[in-house]
């Protein structure tokens, strides 16, 4: 049976994140509002757990799951680098709507799908998800809807798609319209835009001194 717990209140959100990390490190799934839409979330370094999330989504493992983080600092530890590139956008837009995508480090041991050496990285711009993040770590995270349905913008939303496949839902409230965050690929010499989201392509280009049409 799933948890709900109302993050608009002061005792109910101390009950409902030490929920959430409970069974975040327990193998058990969450979900979670962010400052995009809600998202559906894991131990990223949980095979067993990224799995049933996998599953919970109706989802095949052709399309990774991106991971969430707490800090800046974060980062260092999952990837092989951080080029001037990606210090530049981490810098101009974390916390916020920006996912970059970089080479893993080649010794972490965990498997979010068919990544190809590659892992997208996002620190969002939640009170409720950081406060998640810092005290569980890294987190394999995906929008908190069935493949193919709409992305959910509340917890009930999210309840209605997901049911009990998630052990806990972290009520925050409408995240409003359901923008998704835009997506920089850095794995190769120059910067791609994946997806253009909530960070216009011009404002990314002006962080990274391109031209806006040569990120293509």
């Amino acid at each position: 049976m799933s948890a709900v717990y109302d993050c608009s209140r002061r005792e109910s959100r101390t009950d409902g994140l030490s929920a959430a990390a409970g069974a975040v490190r327990s193998s058990r799934l969450v979900v979670l509002p962010t400052d995009t839409v809600y998202g559906i979330g894991a131990d990223a370094f949980d095979s067993g757990a990224v799995q049933a999330l996998l599953r919970a989504k109706n989802r095949g493992p052709d399309l990774p799951v991106g991971v969430l983080v707490g800090s800046w600092s974060t980062v260092d530890g999952l990837v092989l680098g951080v080029p001037p590139q990606a210090r530049a956008l981490i810098e101009a837009f974390w916390p916020g709507d920006l996912s970059i995508v970089l080479p893993h480090a080649p010794s972490l041991q965990w498997d979010l799908g068919q990544s190809r050496g590659t892992v997208m990285l996002r620190m969002p711009l939640h009170p409720v998800a950081l406060e998640l993040l810092r005290d569980v770590g890294p987190m394999a995270v995906s929008s908190a809807n069935i493949s193919g349905r709409p992305p959910a913008t509340t917890a009930e939303e999210a309840q209605e798609q997901l049911g009990d496949s998630v052990a806990v839902y972290l009520d925050g409230g409408s995240s409003g319209a359901p923008v998704p965050s835009t997506m920089v690929d850095l794995t190769s010499g120059d910067p791609v835009i994946l997806r253009e989201g909530a960070v216009s392509r011009e404002a990314v280009a002006e962080v990274l001194g391109v031209p806006a049409e040569s990120l293509v």
